[in-house]
């Protein structure tokens, strides 16, 4: 079985955090880190997992969105996100957990779908190209409880190294409000702004891209 070994960069102010990770293709992959006195372990997600998972995206949604979008945008935004079964089965969604509690999922994706969940309008399933086309970044959810531990860049680092191994040079992903400055901290930058209405109220998103920087090896 190949493995991709990776380097994972603290966040802004964080310490302690100085290591090299290993992936396997198969679902039990698990890469751990050491962000003080956090273990972060990350892991392919199964249908199993969507018991804690859909919980989690709940809370994500209507908590670390306050301050960021008023009350309606909150409720409009849940049309408009939440779980994408397709990436689980295509094997590109991950789960993180810290000392064995479930803190955040996130994944990449090869289809041209670029955000939205299983409920949303206008998805598309699609295979892109890995020489013309822009590998998605999807899906992103932290637990309040563990906001600003590490998790959402050590979802970016898996999924940035597995695009990177099926051979595509760009991601690309829609950011919230309150994702964008995660998003930008790991290099991607703006190219559109738009807003999406679809679940009621506007709601303000970014379209953002980015070089992949890792490598496959």
């Amino acid at each position: 079985m190949v493995k991709e070994h990776i380097s994972v960069t603290p966040p802004a102010g964080a310490t302690g955090l100085n290591l090299a990770v290993a992936v396997d293709a198969a679902p039990d992959v698990q890469r751990v880190g050491n962000l003080d006195a956090d273990i972060l372990t990350i892991r392919l997600a199964t249908r199993e997992d969507l018991g804690v998972l859909l919980p989690l995206m709940d809370a994500a949604i209507e908590q670390l969105q306050q301050g960021f979008l008023d009350d309606d945008q909150i409720e409009s935004s849940k049309a408009i996100m939440g779980m994408d079964r397709q990436l689980i089965e295509d094997g590109t969604y991950y789960v993180v957990e810290i000392r064995g509690t479930v803190a955040g999922c996130g994944g990449w994706s090869r289809r041209a779908t670029l955000y939205g969940g299983d409920h949303s309008a206008g998805r598309n399933a699609a295979l892109l190209n890995p020489t013309t086309d822009a590998a998605r970044i999807r899906a992103m959810y932290t637990h309040p409880d563990f906001a600003r531990r590490g998790v959402g860049r050590l979802v970016l680092e898996a999924s940035e190294a597995a695009a990177a191994a099926e051979g595509f040079a760009t991601l690309e992903l829609m950011a919230t409000r309150s994702g964008r400055p995660l998003y930008e901290a790991f290099g991607f930058q703006p190219v559109e702004e738009v807003e999406d209405a679809s679940g009621g109220a506007p709601v303000p998103l970014t379209r953002m891209r980015k070089p992949v920087t890792a490598t496959s090896g």
